[in-house]
């Protein structure tokens, strides 16, 4: 089971289902009941008592976040308790991070990008076919690459091509990046109002709380500071 974290996200549709529990327990045991067996570690769950029509839901923006930082999976009891409608699915999917999001009905689905992938072509042909196109056109430039072709060629214009792609890997790491530091902005506010005003007070909280750094490393004071002032230039 991927790195073992999870994040639980449960739905119920009025506060009052939320207090009494109908419909949370069992959505509850039900995650239970996927995780049993495995070496595993529940870093946060979030309860949300809202319609499923609705896509604004703060719970879930935070759980979110959480897998983020955590790089854990979401697990949810069942796909409906999630999304009932395409581009919702597609949106949630895509801010998931890279370990996905699993539902304990459809256990078939894996975690992990190819769990992604699976529940992407569910919710959207289209979305696959965009995939398949990028696919296709890294696979003709590398074997353009393996035949020894000039990049440079004014015929096919790959060079021009590959520095437009090297761009635009460049725009979605920094994208990355400061979503990232938007994570973990609300983590450093919390330690600094238990009393962590330095830079190694800080990066020692973020490193108790099990949170890595993008590499996956710990964090440092020098690490720390770069995080605030890319947030501060934004």
């Amino acid at each position: 089971m991927g790195n073992g974290k999870y994040v639980a996200y449960y739905r119920v549709s009025t506060d009052k289902q939320k207090k009494s529990g109908l419909g949370l327990e069992a959505q509850q045991e039900a995650v239970r009941c996927y995780l049993n067996g495995g070496n595993w570690k529940l870093v946060g769950k979030f309860t949300e008592a809202e319609s499923g029509k609705r896509n604004d839901r703060p719970a879930l923006a935070q759980a979110l976040a959480l897998c983020r930082i955590h790089n854990a999976t979401l697990v949810v009891a069942k796909l409906d308790r999630l999304a009932r409608n395409t581009q919702f699915l597609l949106t949630v999917v895509k801010e998931s991070g890279d370990a996905g999001v699993v539902f304990c009905d459809l256990p078939s689905i894996p975690e992990g990008p190819t769990g992604k992938f699976l529940l992407t072509q569910m919710a959207s042909v289209a979305e696959l076919e965009a995939g398949l196109i990028s696919q296709r056109t890294k696979a003709a430039l590398q074997a353009a690459k393996a035949r020894g072709k000039m990049l440079g060629c004014k015929n096919d214009n790959i060079a021009a091509h590959a520095i437009e792609g090297a761009k635009a890997s460049a725009s979605v790491r920094a994208d990355k990046a400061e979503k990232r530091a938007e994570d973990i902005l609300p983590i450093i506010a919390a330690i600094k109002a238990e009393g962590g005003e330095s830079l190694r007070q800080i990066a020692a909280g973020l490193n108790e709380r099990g949170i890595h750094t993008a590499r996956g490393r710990e964090w440092s004071a020098v690490q720390v500071q770069r995080l605030l002032m890319r947030l501060k230039r934004n």
